[in-house]
């Protein structure tokens, strides 16, 4: 059965180079933030960041020496079975209820549980129509 949480999202967005990832998730280590979920990607000649942390604060004080551009964002956050269907009935769920999903990310391999992780026209709401 899904089960989802409201959580605290940092968006982080730094001009895109070789080794960012390796810099960032270096500093993040030093100041002993750990990450539940990370997603990087590029956006034209940034690299764009998403961040699940014990600690915002630490990890936003442990990326300052980089001037980053750091927002936290409510997001919602939902631990699924990993197996075929789980993601089209939670995804269903959320249909039915009217809310509309902005973005998410997801991973699943090995395990018997899946995270996935988005922004909604309604976290509350869909918190409500996923835990159902």
């Amino acid at each position: 059965m899904a089960k989802a949480k409201k959580v605290k999202q940092l968006s982080v967005l730094l001009p895109d180079r070789v080794g960012l990832l390796a810099e960032v998730s270096a500093l993040i280590a030093k100041a002993k933030v750990n990450l539940s979920a990370i997603c990087a990607y590029e956006a034209g000649d940034k690299a764009a960041f998403l961040l699940i942390a014990d600690s915002n604060a630490k990890a936003k004080k442990a990326l300052a020496p980089l001037g980053a551009e750091v927002k936290e964002e409510d997001a919602v956050c939902v631990e699924m079975p990993n197996k075929p269907g789980e993601l089209a009935k939670v995804a269903g769920r959320l249909a039915d209820a009217g809310v509309n999903i902005n973005y998410s990310w997801a991973a699943a391999f090995a395990g018997k549980t899946t995270a996935w992780v988005f922004k909604s026209s309604d976290n509350a709401k869909a918190v409500k129509a996923i835990n159902r």
